[in-house]
């Protein structure tokens, strides 16, 4: 009976150790707490987000290894919040590293060409000039090496790169993969429309 529970005790243990090193170093649940990424994104989306494919880092490392492959632009990543970096945040990358991006009148350009955006809603039709913030036009400004220029898709309801600056690549913790559960929590019923929506 003993070895019995020992053989239960051993396989709930390792199977708990897999769970923490897939939630750690391969996939983890994200929840949409707000709306800066509508309409790709919409409060109550539950995401899965591929960690690997973006390198892991090892326990007590401040680099990342097995990098796959570094964000791109259009990817729609999570990573820790600059300001609060407790906090996680999800957005979409616009520029990289090396990439000059400037706001004018609402319209994103990328090395001098302006960015076609199909993603993108905005809500407000009134232009926030330059001297009184960042909204809708900015820069040009260079993205330095080692970092992301991120916005979200709800353009005029986003607070992103425009406010507080660059992306740390080391901070980026995944890739948007896909919709496994979506709750509206107004309607109090579920969005089974958007299950297994893949996320792009």
């Amino acid at each position: 009976m003993t070895k019995k529970i020992f053989e239960y005790i051993k396989s709930i243990g390792i199977a708990i150790l897999i769970a923490l090193f897939i939630r750690a170093y391969i996939i983890q649940a994200f929840k949409i707490p707000s709306g800066s990424m509508i309409p790709t994104l919409l409060i109550g989306d539950h995401l899965l987000v591929n960690k690997f494919i973006y390198g892991i880092k090892p326990p007590f490392s401040k680099e990342k290894s097995l990098v796959i492959q570094n964000p791109k632009r259009g990817d729609i990543i999570v990573f820790k919040y600059p300001e609060d970096p407790s906090r996680d945040f999800i957005k979409r990358v616009i520029a990289v590293e090396g990439d000059i991006i400037q706001g004018i009148n609402k319209k994103i350009y990328l090395n001098g060409k302006e960015l076609k955006e199909p993603y993108v809603q905005h809500t407000d039709d009134y232009i926030h000039p330059k001297e009184m913030d960042n909204r809708d036009n900015f820069g040009p400004i260079q993205v330095p090496k080692g970092k992301l220029f991120v916005m979200g898709d709800n353009r005029d309801q986003s607070y992103d790169s425009r406010f507080w600056g660059f992306v740390d690549l080391k901070d980026v913790k995944g890739k948007a993969l896909i919709i496994y559960w979506s709750w509206n929590n107004e309607e109090h019923k579920a969005r089974l429309n958007r299950i297994g929506k893949i996320i792009k």
